[in-house]
């Protein structure tokens, strides 16, 4: 293959690449909340449990199906002597059918109705959950685009360095050390390009994982997204923090469909009803004849109505297990947003300090040696010492950025915001 061709294979593929990259979509987080919302295959697990909760709620006052038969009614054997015509038989047909009691099917629809209600809670805790996970996706790459922006200034800045010790060295102005030493900043610098790098892949993936997005797909984070922490009166009361908890709705829930089961069995001491008719055709010369019956069941009695009273009771057992555990995880989770709170603060006054004071000053110290070494007053190691300060400044900034960002995250999934 000819030189010119492979250039232009290159040139092609390198225009492709970047038409790519510029098609990328800028994406908010509402909208990759809003998208895990309607596409998460977790969350639409839960939606069709809701929904077959639901139809079999719509079930739940039907009544059993009729029983029908066809039989012979008091037939002799064969062989046997007939001494009148009414011992010849008859045919005989039958109906029966079972009568619930109205108010139990009206309990039972109202138990299976409560439960869709259940899992309707569960699909918000889950989708907490998965928040909470995609904002910390998203946070990460922001801070991973932003350490990506001071990487790139300090490669440009090592560049630099490297330029200079090499211009400098023929002249007797600096030392061959000082280019090695340049050359291995560089390259450092270079590789955490990288690192961060596949940081922001890694971020790409999981997001477009948690969104049901194909992994071809191109996004990108909206690097003008403010992140602010705004402190809640809800973690002092334990009423609204009732109201916003999912899994507290969960348990409340819970116990509300442990209540209708109550009720569900309190009303098995309800009778039950059944209503029978039979037809019999005589065989020989004798009248037709029916039987017509109705029956009701007896559940209080002694051996029948053990087992809904123990159902009944051993219910409020649990009812108030679980309210108990309810009061637990509210008391636990305030004292936890409370702690969460005063380190929120305490993590934002430290990295206004970086951004006020400490940056500025080794910015301002590495701006000043630089100088010096463009003018010849001092030596490239002493300059790349205040460039390490600043770059492990900038560094650590970055870090406590990101613990603070996860912080937030915390925070609001504790809160369910």
């Amino acid at each position: 293959m000819k030189s010119s061709t492979k250039i232009k294979i290159l040139f092609t593929g390198f225009c492709l690449g970047v038409i790519t990259f510029a098609h990328a979509q800028v994406i908010t987080l509402d909208s990759v909340l809003h998208i895990i919302d309607k596409q998460n295959p977790m969350l639409q697990e839960y939606d069709n449990k809701v929904k077959a909760l639901n139809t079999y709620a719509e079930g739940a006052t039907s009544w059993m199906a009729p029983m029908v038969g066809a039989g012979t009614f008091m037939t002799p054997y064969p062989n046997q002597m007939l001494m009148d015509e009414r011992d010849k038989g008859a045919w005989m047909f039958s109906i029966e059918q079972e009568i619930p009691n109205p108010s139990k099917l009206g309990a039972n629809k109202k138990y299976l109705s409560s439960k869709a209600s259940v899992e309707v809670q569960n699909r918000s805790a889950q989708f907490n959950q998965l928040r909470s996970e995609a904002k910390a996706m998203y946070y990460q790459w922001l801070v991973s685009e932003e350490k990506l922006n001071i990487l790139k200034e300090n490669e440009r800045i090592m560049e630099l360095m490297l330029k200079l010790a090499r211009i400098r060295y023929p002249y007797n102005q600096g030392s061959l050390g000082n280019i090695y030493k340049a050359e291995g900043r560089l390259s450092e610098v270079q590789n955490m390009i990288q690192m961060t790098n596949g940081a922001i892949e890694e971020s790409s993936f999981r997001l477009k994982g948690l969104m049901n997005l194909p992994v071809e797909t191109l996004i990108m984070v909206d690097t003008t997204t403010k992140i602010t922490y705004e402190p809640s009166q809800l973690i002092y009361d334990t009423a609204a923090l009732s109201t916003q908890r999912s899994d507290i709705k969960q348990i409340d829930k819970t116990i509300e469909v442990m209540r209708l089961n109550q009720q569900l069995q309190r009303y098995q001491a309800r009778p039950d009803f059944k209503i029978r008719f039979d037809h019999m055709q005589p065989i020989g010369n004798m009248p037709t004849q029916f039987t017509a019956m109705a029956m009701v069941s007896i559940p209080i009695a002694p051996w029948s109505s053990k087992m809904y009273k123990s159902e009944v009771k051993g219910m409020q057992y649990d009812i108030e297990a679980m309210r108990k555990g309810r009061e637990a995880i509210l008391i636990e989770t305030r004292g936890m947003l409370a702690g969460m709170a005063s380190q929120l603060t305490r993590m934002k006054q430290q990295l206004d300090n970086y951004e006020t004071k400490i940056i500025p000053a080794l910015k301002k110290n590495y701006q000043t040696l630089m100088l010096a070494y463009e003018e010849n007053r001092e030596q490239l190691p002493i300059v790349i010492d205040a460039w390490e300060a600043l770059n492990m400044a900038q560094m650590d900034y970055i870090e406590k950025n990101q613990e603070y960002f996860n912080m937030i995250v915390s925070y609001e999934k504790e809160l369910e915001k």
